[in-house]
């Protein structure tokens, strides 16, 4: 119950965050839908967490994100979806080259390395590569980090799932928190160009994560299945 108690508070104070930034962007009646075509542009990165597995599309969080900034007053399409079950840092950033998204978004989400974690990846490889998928995400935005999402990686440990896999608990736990607070420094840290693939990106030497009041609010989101 205190585990869904704390989701609802994250998503609410999520939502309210987002309001803030993207306020005056496209704004339109309180609950009144909104079409893709001429509503903000949201893109989602990540893997089976972003994707919903086993979820009816409207129940993927970046779908209900988008359906509570509607009701908010704030006017977004669907989001386009890059996120595939079982995706670690690696193939995320293959799949962005393979989908060849454009550079426009008005919000990137970026949720990504419960995989690497899950596999047994190194923790200074997960390092690398999250820079580079942050710096890619910032060029997606238009170069903008405001509009840039980092989403924490959720503790699968504690999930009915996590309680039958025999693996100790704690120390996914602790894997989880390196992972997550390697995340957040990279999030914190000026990001350069020196990986950027887009012209929007390459244009800018530097831009900060930490120019977003969305990460820390974001940073602490439980899990929705925790019984």
């Amino acid at each position: 119950m205190q585990s869904r108690l704390r989701w609802h508070e994250a998503w609410l104070a999520m939502t309210l965050m987002l309001l803030a930034t993207l306020a005056g962007c496209a704004t339109q009646p309180p609950g009144h839908g909104m079409a893709a075509e001429g509503g903000l542009r949201y893109l989602a990165l990540g893997d089976s967490y972003t994707i919903g597995e086993s979820v009816a599309p409207e129940a993927r969080w970046p779908a209900q994100l988008a359906q509570s900034l509607r009701a908010a007053g704030i006017a977004v399409g669907d989001p386009r979806i890059i996120a595939t079950t079982g995706w670690t840092t690696d193939e995320l950033d293959a799949a962005i080259d393979a989908a060849q998204p454009a550079s426009d978004f008005d919000l990137v989400s970026l949720l990504i390395g419960v995989n690497n974690q899950y596999r047994g990846r190194d923790l200074e490889n997960y390092r690398v590569e999250f820079r580079a998928l942050l710096e890619r995400a910032i060029a997606l935005s238009g170069g903008d980090a405001r509009h840039v999402l980092v989403v924490s990686i959720p503790d699968w440990g504690v999930t009915r799932f996590g309680a039958k896999s025999g693996r100790n608990t704690a120390q996914i736990a602790r894997e989880i928190d390196a992972f997550n607070a390697a995340a957040s420094v990279i999030s914190s840290r000026p990001v350069t160009a020196t990986t950027a693939k887009t012209d929007a990106w390459s244009q800018r030497t530097e831009t900060r994560c930490s120019a977003s009041p969305l990460r820390s609010r974001c940073e602490h989101l439980p899990q929705a299945d925790v019984e």
